[in-house]
């Protein structure tokens, strides 16, 4: 005669299904997750490549300019600003340079990125 006591699965194919969906579902996010994080991470990668093309612009612009100024080109206008803006992909770097008797001075070198608002949402101002 067999004594064995039957097995019972129901609890523990229950268990093993939750498991199976945590699993899933932590899959899942992830996936999500990591795919949104590279996009940001290229993104964030095109800003600063784009900000560096800014900066060896303007850096060879200096260079050329000194190279000038050092070559006999006019420096009658001691203490004029010299100005210029270079532009790329919605950033800008202004560079502000004086000639003077030592070489060129910095007084201007900003970054800053072209932002726009939204103006298709109508937001409520009061009244």
């Amino acid at each position: 005669m067999n004594t064995q006591a039957p097995v019972k699965l129901g609890p523990l194919a229950l268990l093993l299904a939750v498991i199976s969906i945590c699993l899933a579902t932590l899959a899942i996010l992830t996936a999500a997750t990591a795919r949104a994080d590279r996009a940001l991470a290229e993104k964030y990668a095109d800003t600063v490549r784009t900000r560096y093309e800014l900066e060896l612009e303007a850096q060879e612009f200096r260079r050329d300019l000194s190279e000038a100024f050092a070559n006999g080109a006019d420096t009658a206008q001691d203490g004029a600003v010299i100005t210029r803006t270079f532009e790329k992909n919605g950033a800008l770097l202004e560079v502000g340079l004086v000639p003077g008797p030592d070489g060129l001075r910095v007084i201007r070198w900003r970054q800053q990125h072209v932002w726009e608002p939204d103006e298709s949402i109508h937001v409520w101002e009061g009244e």
